[in-house]
């Protein structure tokens, strides 16, 4: 099955107040020990252990990760590429996709509705090397009829899942 497959398949985990209170101080800081997540929450190490290991297997949690400084790392101009392409069969987009995905400098890749199909988060060094990632690995797949390219001034990071509606 692909994981595009599996996305499309609804699954909720009900959570609690503790669970709500684990996963936001694990957004906050990923390597916080164990230790100091359940004095944070407010449960003893042993239920805080057990908590996370039961969101892990549930797949409420997929992965912690570190946040880059993409200017650090020679990576200053980030845009988003909107992609259009003249045919949607499942075959192009599952291959644009995927070709997409493997761009260097992705960050993100979005199938959406609307007037574009795909919109591309990367980040470049240059914008000589934005100009040669559009022509050399998007508009060049036969299916993409045009591309419209946006810069990124400033980006924030939004209010997250965990609060309510």
């Amino acid at each position: 099955m692909s994981t595009a497959s599996k996305n499309l398949q609804p699954r909720s985990v009900p959570l609690d107040g503790t669970d709500r209170a684990i996963l936001a101080a694990l957004m906050d800081d990923g390597r916080m020990t164990n230790a100091a997540l359940a004095a944070r929450v407010g449960v003893a190490e042993s239920t805080c252990a057990y908590r996370v290991k039961a969101l892990r297997e549930a797949g409420v949690i997929s992965s912690i990760n570190a946040r880059v400084d993409l200017a650090a790392i020679g990576r200053p101009i980030q845009a988003v590429i909107q992609v259009h392409l003249s045919s949607h069969s499942r075959i192009h987009i599952n291959e644009l996709l995927d070709r997409l995905v493997a761009l260097p400098g992705a960050l993100s890749v979005v199938h959406v509705a609307g007037d574009n199909d795909f919109h591309v988060h990367v980040a470049v060094a240059s914008p000589e090397r934005l100009r040669d990632l559009i022509l050399e690995h998007i508009t060049s797949h036969p299916a993409v009829t045009k591309t419209e390219t946006q810069l990124v001034f400033e980006v924030r990071e939004g209010r997250g899942v965990l609060g309510p509606l």
